[in-house]
C-alpha cells in the first residue's frame, strides 16, 4: 500500500511535523486522551508504528518542550501560538512520536472515529512499553 505524507503545523508556523503513513485516515486509531492537558488543548492523538514521523521547528526559540505527571514524553508546544503539535519519548527502544490531528493541513478526510481514553492507571513502565509498542517511530528531532 501507497505511503502518504501529511503535513502539520502549529498556527503561527513555527513548529511542524510530517507525519508518513500506509493506513487511511478512516482507519487512523485517533484518541481523545482525557488527562487535564490533552482536554485543555482539545487534542485528537494518532499514530502508527509502522509509519515515520518527523519534527522540525522554524523558529527554536518558540519550541517548548514540556513534561508532566510521569514525566515519560516531551509534549511540543508553540511559545508563541501555545498549540500542541506533538509528543515524543526517547527510550532503549528507540524514539517514537504521535501527532496531534488537529495540526494538518489540509485536514484528512473521513478521519476515524475518536475514542476517548485515559491512561491514569499506567505506571512510567507500563507508559513506555505501550508507547514503544504503538506510537510512530521518529525519524527527525529538532533538538539533536
Amino acid at each position: 500500500m501507497p505511503r502518504i505524507e501529511y503535513a502539520g503545523r502549529c498556527h503561527c508556523g513555527a513548529i511542524g511535523c510530517r507525519y508518513t503513513t500506509a493506513r487511511s485516515p478512516a482507519d487512523w486509531s485517533v484518541h481523545a486522551c482525557q488527562c487535564r492537558f490533552c482536554r485543555s488543548h482539545d487534542a485528537l492523538s494518532t499514530s502508527d508504528p509502522d509509519g515515520q514521523l518527523q519534527i522540525f521547528v522554524n523558529d527554536a526559540v518558540m519550541l517548548q518542550r514540556y513534561r508532566f505527571a510521569l514525566m515519560t514524553a516531551d509534549f511540543l508546544l508553540c511559545r508563541n501560538c501555545g498549540v500542541y503539535t506533538a509528543a515524543v519519548i526517547e527510550s532503549d527502544a528507540g524514539r517514537f512520536g504521535l501527532i496531534n490531528t488537529n495540526v494538518l493541513s489540509p485536514a484528512p478526510e473521513r478521519i476515524a472515529v475518536v475514542a476517548p481514553i485515559s491512561y491514569e492507571d499506567e505506571n512510567a513502565s507500563e507508559r513506555m512499553i505501550r508507547r514503544e509498542q504503538r506510537w510512530t517511530p521518529v525519524t527527525e528531532v529538532p533538538w539533536q
